[in-house]
């Protein structure tokens, strides 16, 4: 089987099925567009251990965990089959590269996991796996993490990461009405360029860019991109750019294809 590429994703406001088309629309293409995967590693910003931790679960459960929303985004669930093998794999990459690493029995999948892959895989069919991040550890330590997984992309393996390119709430318009905040998007513009040019230092450093430690109160929703960048090993992204989630939220998605087989 040929390498599979790395995929990350903003996945916005818990919502985003319902009112981010757009965004939507940019989830279905690049899943369509992914070889087919033997199991999915997702990596979302919404699931924080004190260790790298994969979920043993064989049928993981569709975790709501947001408040305020339409009963409709309740309702909703994404009935996957979990890939337990695949959290054992994980934790045995991570444990080989020097993480200490553990396995969750019954951890399901957050809405950071289950909204963009509702779109991207959307017959719920492809087995899938969380990791969580690890709590207090920065950008450098999740580089690291995907630096590990990165033997999973040639057996089969997509990684998803999902969070946010930016994620403060100070900047959102929740009317949407308005157009995006301009700090949000020069932030995000900045990402982009130093990902096009594989900047890994740049972009561990990022809280020095221009509105960057503004972008990111905390750092949970960035950390996943990080993991990705790790996972993609040197390979140059591609960047999707759906219209900015209530004024403030960058949609943006990146595709790091294989360099090769």
């Amino acid at each position: 089987m040929s390498r599979l590429p790395v995929v990350f994703v903003s996945h916005g406001a818990p919502d985003a099925l319902l009112k981010a088309p757009e965004a939507v629309a940019c989830w279905r293409q690049i899943g369509r567009d992914l070889p087919r995967p033997s199991a999915i590693l997702a990596v979302s910003a919404h699931w924080e251990a004190r260790q790298p931790t994969a979920s043993l679960s064989g049928a993981p459960e569709t975790i709501h965990d947001f408040s305020g929303f339409s009963p409709a985004l309740h309702a909703m669930q994404y009935l996957a089959p979990g890939a337990p093998a695949l959290a054992e794999r994980v934790v045995s990459l991570l444990s080989a590269a020097g993480n200490a690493a553990a396995l969750h029995p019954t951890r399901g999948l957050d809405h950071g996991a289950w909204v963009p892959l509702s779109a991207m895989f959307p017959a719920a069919d492809v087995p899938v796996t969380q990791l969580s991040l690890v709590r207090d550890a920065g950008p450098a330590a999740h580089v690291a993490l995907g630096q590990a997984l990165a033997p999973l992309r040639d057996e089969g393996v997509l990684i998803v990461a999902t969070g946010s390119i930016t994620h403060n709430f100070d900047w959102l318009d929740w009317q949407g009405a308005g157009d995006p905040a301009p700090q949000a998007e020069i932030f995000a513009d900045w990402v982009a360029e130093r990902a096009a040019a594989g900047d890994v230092a740049g972009l561990l450093g990022y809280r020095a860019a221009p509105h960057g430690a503004a972008a990111h109160p905390t750092e949970e929703h960035f950390l996943p991109f990080f993991v990705a960048l790790g996972a993609a090993a040197g390979d140059r992204p591609v960047r999707h750019r759906p219209p900015f989630a209530y004024g403030g939220l960058a949609m943006d998605a990146y595709v790091w294809p294989a360099a090769g087989p």
